[in-house]
């Protein structure tokens, strides 16, 4: 019986269609591209602090002018948020600490 059983398969296994060579499935991985992507350190407007706070804290986190960091504030004034870096992700995050060091409300997006 087993004998049969055998031969039966081999047969069923040469009537099979060729399914052609083996091939391997590549699996999508985050590219180097992804990651030099530019991060934005978004800052918005809150009711709680100063403008001589904002701008001495963005003066802090940025080491921009006091020019630079006047006309932030008054973007985030005026329209509720402002872009205050782009670039590098660490780069975000460090400025980003200096900036909630007071509990400015900010956003990191990538």
């Amino acid at each position: 019986m087993r004998i049969v059983q055998d031969v039966l398969r081999m047969q069923m296994e040469e009537n099979l269609p060729d399914e052609g060579p083996e091939t391997d499935v590549l699996e999508e991985t985050e590219d180097d591209e992804e990651l030099d992507t530019p991060w934005r350190l978004i800052l918005y407007d809150d009711d709680i602090h100063t403008f001589d706070e904002v701008i001495n804290q963005l003066i802090k986190a940025l080491g921009c002018s006091v020019s630079k960091a006047e006309k932030l504030t008054m973007q985030v004034h005026n329209e509720g948020k402002a872009l205050v870096y782009e670039g590098k992700f660490e780069e975000c995050l460090k400025i980003n600490s200096v900036l909630q060091e007071i509990q400015l409300v900010t956003e990191i997006k990538g």
